[in-house]
């Protein structure tokens, strides 16, 4: 007798055999891998006892042998004597161009542009930002599979909650490059959700402020019955623990006499002294500043005091980006829960006192705040590699600029709003605007402004092989896709005829970091400037419109009218064409309107000649 071996549905057929999964934490200063063993999410160590990788590669020379590179605490402790080939923070490169990284110029190694992307230049040649990260990715990769003796399956990687498409699509080359299957790319607010929510079995509104080395994202979630649902995200793609580390730097060099005119090591070196001073104060009160620059030895004592006021620029802006997202997510700090501290950075002293004053609550610091983004996303990876019998996990991420078309006149047409669950499929019917129209062109944008110039560009592609018909009658439905990663396609098919175009949208950049935070800005600062060009752009439209509907009836009956009735006419054509070229919306409307009633008789004697048309010669039996 034959036997059968059932399974349940996504399980493997041999229940004792499970596939090697990991959440990675790529961070801007520090990197992590973890995995669900025996039923609990760990981080994973490296032969000597540490969880935590230093986000750091350095290049060495090809021609004197070795490995040629170098990653994690041997790359870190080489960031003094060889600043020009030890790549650190690379993650604030990542999909960009050289023009778009802050103080691009203060870096120790030197940036190019390829291709349209920022390079490092290293003495082992030029490394893309994902080639560097790809380095860091392949360590963890090789540590996972040694604490498993096998094989990896696949990750859940970690990004940031505004990283653009871009920035996403680069992360996904850097795990593609270092032999690693994504399955998931997810936001590290959401992952860190994760490990409380199911750890701690949480239910409510929480709001996670993630401080990292390099990024900043705050989000609002709701966790019901393990339906992670994201309210609202926002935050500065350009602020964390290396900008607190910068800050007290320079004042400790301005507090000497001594300008920004260091050397690169000197820089680095200045850079490290900070980073470990600020460090200590999370548990002392005072500690020394000392380091070698300009040929001299510089000590000062600084306090936890110090290093509160000459950061409190930085601190203020994450509260900026917290009391903007609660209005997102139309929420007061009373409704909030509690409060998630994620990354490093939120160890000092002054962050968890500002946070905890704001909501009026202690923070919540049970996880480990290095490793709890790591262990949320070896969670999610558990679950989507079969191994977890938890069929309850649901993530509803969202994305955090609206997606939108052009339309005439430079308009905007928001189809996919900002903080919009994702995935996501979301459509919209458009029409031609001439007669005959065989093509569409269509602009994929990105933005909260009502104006094309002042959101930014994603992708253009051209709809092709229209049926030509009178304006207006083609109908035309734009269908924006978003993945459970973020990243967008964009599909346009004519209904009637069926023809279809698609795109796939990767731009070859990221937005700026002034871009980023300035989007959500200038749609709220700017808001009655940009009613006020909508309705201008939109009169002026109408006014064409009317302007050509005109000219088509008279070419083709002006035959009916009286000399005196076409004068008129002509007057009002003539008085709403001067009026499209000014800038007074009401005036245009106004023209508008006057022409529409002036040529109300026209057009009823248009129709009876049409009417007597479609009748003559016919019998009222016919009829």
């Amino acid at each position: 007798m034959a036997l059968l071996q059932i399974s349940e549905p996504g399980q493997s057929l041999d229940p004792h055999q499970r596939r090697v999964a990991v959440g990675i934490d790529l961070g801007t200063t520090h990197s992590l891998v973890a995995a669900v063993r025996h039923g609990v999410a760990e981080c994973l160590p490296a032969e000597d006892g540490k969880v935590i990788l230093p986000s750091v590669v350095r290049y060495t020379d090809p021609a004197q042998g070795g490995a040629g590179r170098q990653v994690g605490f041997d790359a870190l402790a080489a960031q003094v004597s060889d600043p020009a080939n030890t790549v650190s923070s690379v993650k604030r490169l990542m999909g960009r161009t050289r023009a778009q990284v802050v103080d691009v110029d203060r870096l120790p190694f030197e940036v190019a542009d390829e291709n349209g992307m920022a390079v490092v230049e290293t003495v082992a040649g030029r490394k893309t930002p994902m080639e560097v990260s790809a380095e860091i990715l392949a360590t963890l990769r090789f540590r996972a599979e040694d604490s498993f003796d096998d094989e990896l399956y696949g990750a859940v990687i970690t990004v940031p909650a505004y990283f653009d498409d871009a920035q996403r699509q680069a992360t996904k080359d850097a795990a593609q490059l270092a032999g690693i299957n994504v399955l998931r790319l997810i936001n590290e607010p959401t992952a860190a959700a994760i490990a409380y929510g199911l750890d701690n079995g949480s239910e409510g509104v929480y709001a996670i402020y993630d401080l990292g080395g390099g990024t900043f994202d705050v989000s609002i979630l709701r966790l019901t019955r393990g339906v992670f649902e994201v309210m609202a995200t926002g935050g500065d793609s350009a602020l964390g623990g290396d900008d607190y580390d910068q800050a007290l730097a320079a004042w400790v060099l301005a507090q000497q006499g001594i300008g920004t005119s260091l050397t690169a090591s000197e820089r680095a070196a200045a850079h490290a002294e900070a980073r470990r001073v600020k460090e200590a104060l999370s548990t002392a009160e005072r500690v020394s500043f000392s380091v070698q620059v300009t040929g001299r030895h510089i000590e000062q004592s600084i306090s936890a005091t110090d290093l509160e006021q000459c950061t409190a620029a930085l601190t203020s802006r994450t509260m900026t980006a917290v009391r903007k997202v609660l209005r997102d997510a139309g929420l007061t700090k009373d409704e909030v829960q509690g409060v998630v501290m994620v990354g490093g950075s939120t160890r000092m002293p002054v962050i968890r006192r500002t946070v905890g004053e704001f909501f009026a609550k202690e923070p919540l610091t049970n996880l480990n705040p290095d490793e709890v983004v790591a262990l949320g996303a070896a969670i999610q990876a558990n679950a989507l590699a079969g191994n977890s019998r938890d069929g309850d996990l649901l993530l509803l991420d969202v994305i955090p600029l609206s997606l939108g078309i052009e339309t005439m006149g430079g308009l905007v047409e928001r189809i996919v709003p900002r903080n919009s669950p994702i995935p996501t499929a979301m459509a919209q019917d458009f029409t031609t605007y001439q007669d005959g129209q065989t093509a569409l062109s269509l602009h994929v944008v990105q933005g909260e402004r009502d104006l094309v110039a002042d959101c930014r560009s994603l992708a253009r592609f051209v709809l092709r092989g229209i049926p030509p018909m009178a304006a207006g009658a083609a109908r035309i439905r734009v269908s924006f896709t978003v993945d459970a990663d973020g990243l967008l396609s964009v599909s346009a098919k004519e209904q009637g005829s069926g023809v279809e175009a698609r795109v796939d949208v990767k731009p070859a950049y990221g937005l700026t970091d002034e871009q980023i935070a300035a989007m959500l800005k200038d749609s709220f600062s700017t808001a009655q400037q940009d009613m006020q060009a909508r309705a201008l752009v939109e009169a002026r439209v109408d006014a064409d419109r009317m302007i050509a509907a005109t000219r088509t009836a008279l070419a083709a009956d002006a035959d009916l009218l009286e000399a005196a009735e076409r004068t008129h006419i002509d007057s009002l054509m003539e008085a709403l064409t001067q009026c499209v070229t000014g800038e007074d919306a009401a005036a245009i409307e106004g023209a508008t309107t006057a022409l529409a009633k002036g040529t109300e008789a026209f057009a009823a004697m248009r129709m009876n000649r049409g009417i007597q048309q479609a009748l003559a010669g016919k019998k009222v039996e016919e009829m």
